[in-house]
């Protein structure tokens, strides 16, 4: 089963262990930013990563 983006920017975001920016984000997942941003979005929506402060995001 191929992973999905959001398993990409989970398994990128739990790897690094601390808060991380979009771009950062998709640098490690190596994706494209504008997609990570939404995948973020809907990870979000799903209670899977929080953004402790301003224009960052982590793993919950």
């Amino acid at each position: 089963m191929a992973q999905t983006l959001e398993d990409k920017v989970l398994k990128a975001m739990k790897k690094e262990a601390k808060p991380l920016r979009p771009g950062e984000i998709a640098e490690l997942a190596g994706a494209d930013k504008d997609e990570v941003t939404k995948a973020i979005k809907k990870l979000s929506g799903e209670g899977k990563v929080t953004s402790p402060k301003r224009c960052f995001w982590e793993a919950v």
